[in-house]
């Protein structure tokens, strides 16, 4: 760790606090040039961060800007030591957690980044990714699962976001199959998974689970087109909760990847679902068709009647409510 980000950590574990130079310079066994030339740095990446003469330096309490130091503070103490890589622009988390995985990235390996250029969801759409008011990050867990069972692990994601959110917001998340989650009927997160996988074994080696939330995007800023679809979980700019709710998702994923053969989340993530019990309308072979969601399956399928009475489950695809 540079000693930049070692003065964020302690910046940030004192956040609204001031710490004189001296103090830094002591506690990192450098000289007050070098904290001098670490405040400078992290001003100029737009940290708020001031200085008073006999006090010190203090982070602002309303900064809410990301890093790995910020994030790191919130991890379960088990999880406190997992590599984070933090950008302040990056193309696609996925992209770059993909590169490393196959150079056998350690489990729990987190990408996050304040913006993405270009941000991927599913079937290949382009993901809005803005700077400074979402959280853009892949996380890299190794589950032991065939490829056959890889929908359960965006299923486990989708859990693991509602529950930080409502812990953090105290709003309720719902879950559109399979990996979209909405507040208050408006979409809020997508979630993209991407396996690494053993074709010898058939089994995955990594999975990428990519989370993308909107967590103080304006509704102007959205493309036109996402305008009436789109939201965030939070309506006030002030609110400084980005690293804890990153960390809370990671916690919460790292958790539940522990035990997920056992799917004890599935009938969480049904409780939650906006789906089940409503018709619908579903994507297969390039074709809509009407149907009515029943059920999800231990695998994270999709159960629904068909038209003409058919019982199927999905695994992949597109789903929307039919409007009554």
């Amino acid at each position: 760790m540079t000693v930049k980000n070692k003065v964020l950590h302690i910046l940030e574990s004192n956040k609204g606090k001031y710490i004189s130079g001296q103090n830094l310079a002591d506690l990192l066994l450098v000289s007050r040039t070098a904290i001098w030339k670490a405040i400078k740095s992290l001003k100029d990446e737009g940290y708020p961060i001031s200085s008073a003469a006999n006090k010190g330096y203090i982070l602002s309490p309303d900064s809410d800007l990301l890093s790995s130091e910020g994030i790191r503070l919130h991890l379960r103490e088990e999880f406190k030591t997992i590599p984070i890589s933090f950008y302040k622009s990056i193309e696609s988390t996925n992209s770059e957690a993909k590169l490393i995985a196959v150079q056998q990235a350690e489990h729990g390996t987190v990408i996050v980044a304040e913006e993405q250029t270009k941000g991927r969801g599913r079937f290949g759409r382009d993901f809005f990714s803005p700077a400074d008011s979402g959280i853009y990050m892949s996380i890299i867990i190794k589950p032991e699962l065939n490829i056959e069972n890889s929908v359960l692990v965006t299923t486990a994601a989708a859990v693991a976001v509602c529950r930080a959110i409502e812990k953090l917001t105290y709003q309720v998340a719902k879950i559109k199959w399979v990996n979209d989650i909405f507040v208050n009927d408006k979409k809020v997160c997508g979630i993209l998974t991407e396996a690494v996988t053993n074709f010898e074994s058939g089994m995955m080696d990594s999975v990428i689970v990519g989370i993308g939330i909107n967590v103080k995007t304006k509704k102007e800023v959205f493309p036109v087109e996402l305008q009436t679809t789109a939201g965030s979980i939070l309506s006030h700019k002030d609110n400084s909760i980005r690293n804890q709710l990153a960390a809370e998702i990671i916690n919460n994923l790292l958790i539940i990847s522990k035990n997920l053969e056992e799917r004890k989340f599935l009938e969480e993530y049904k409780e939650r679902s906006m789906i089940l019990n409503e018709h619908i309308l579903y994507s297969k072979d390039n074709q809509w068709h009407k149907g009515y969601a029943i059920d999800i399956d231990e695998y994270g399928g999709l159960v629904i009647f068909t038209a003409d009475k058919q019982k199927i489950t999905l695994n992949s695809g597109e789903v929307s409510i039919r409007k009554k």
